[in-house]
């Protein structure tokens, strides 16, 4: 009989999956249980659907995240930091801060854990770091550190 479970069933697979199992197993664990119910034509369109939308919203996500990543190329973010006598930082810049500026000087609200510096930004000048908008799309941010 073909189930679709309504929760993950261990040794028989996930939610939502169209699984085929014995009757018996069906009628007097799963469906009592309320794991699973019955597939039938109705059921399997819903399932269709919920597939179809997920794949749209996806798709729209990656759309957005690939037009942010073309709108960062011709960003130039800007941080001021005071530095001691000797030109080094009172502390670094993170991605923190630079999370920060981009939603300061460009209204662009990023997490800063997608972020991604190798190492804390602690002297003056231009440096590009790699913002992960999305699972294998990123895009590259100009940082111009300045003097305060």
């Amino acid at each position: 009989m073909k189930v679709v479970l309504l929760q993950d069933v261990k040794g028989q697979g996930k939610k939502d999956e169209i699984v085929n199992v014995s009757d018996g197993y069906a009628r007097n664990y799963l469906i009592p249980k309320k794991l699973a119910v019955e597939a039938d034509a109705k059921i399997l369109n819903e399932i269709r659907a919920k597939e179809a939308a997920k794949a749209r919203r996806v798709e729209l996500e990656k759309k957005e995240a690939r037009e942010t990543a073309a709108k960062f190329e011709a960003m130039l973010v800007k941080i001021s930091i005071q530095a001691g006598a000797d030109g080094k930082f009172y502390g670094s810049v993170t991605n923190k801060d630079i999370a920060d500026a981009l939603q300061e000087q460009y209204g662009i609200e990023i997490d800063k854990r997608k972020i991604v510096l190798d190492a804390p930004i602690k002297a003056y000048g231009t440096y590009t770091v790699d913002v992960k908008l999305y699972p294998e799309i990123a895009g590259k941010l100009s940082v111009l550190v300045h003097g305060a």
